[in-house]
């Protein structure tokens, strides 16, 4: 995957042939049945405050309307009977059926729940991996350039020591000087006459 040649740095060659990351949020969406969604929409709705206060509030009804029927009926004799008088028995049937039904498809959203979230641990780790390879690679490549750096500087430097070479450098410094002195001027001129206003 990394073939390294004198002239380019490891960055330089280096190929990026992983698949690319995958959205595994995505994928699970896609794939899920119809029963893992009726399931995990079950499971959303069992486990939101809405069904909480809506069971709370039936149970508190079912109960009271029991009671007040059991003290009417025996105020007055042959009106309506409870249909579930004290224990509840008919009451804490439904409650039973309703956790027997309820309590399986909540386990199976879980199950599938942690299914994706072992997809999500695995995609991180890939990711994560070719992270690191391609930092190790930069890391590389910046050790490459560091060395590139320092040979050139060691060249720059061996060339100072040469006398034609500081002579031109004197000349490009002499030249240098000679076009800011006349850029000053031209500069100078320029505001006396107004147009750089």
């Amino acid at each position: 995957m990394l073939n390294q040649s004198p002239q380019m740095g490891p960055a330089a060659v280096y190929q990026h042939d992983h698949p690319p990351v995958r959205n595994v949020v995505v994928e699970d969406a896609r794939q899920r049945s119809l029963g893992q969604r009726v399931a995990d929409r079950v499971a959303a709705l069992v486990g939101s405050w809405p069904f909480i206060i809506v069971q709370s509030v039936m149970l508190f009804g079912w109960i009271v309307l029991n009671v007040y029927l059991i003290s009417y009926l025996r105020a007055h004799p042959g009106a309506w009977k409870a249909w579930d008088p004290y224990p509840f028995i008919l009451l804490n049937l439904v409650l039973s059926f309703q956790a027997a039904y309820t309590g399986p498809v909540v386990m199976m959203s879980q199950n599938r729940q942690s299914q994706k979230d072992r997809l999500m641990s695995e995609s991180d780790f890939e990711i994560n991996r070719k992270a690191e390879e391609e930092i190790e690679v930069i890391m590389k490549h910046l050790a490459h350039q560091d060395r590139l750096i320092l040979d050139a500087i060691a060249r720059l430097e061996a060339l100072k020591t040469s006398p034609p070479v500081a002579e031109v450098a004197a000349k490009v410094d002499e030249i240098l000087h000679r076009l800011e002195a006349n850029d000053r001027r031209i500069l100078g001129l320029m505001s006396k006459m107004g147009v750089g206003e």
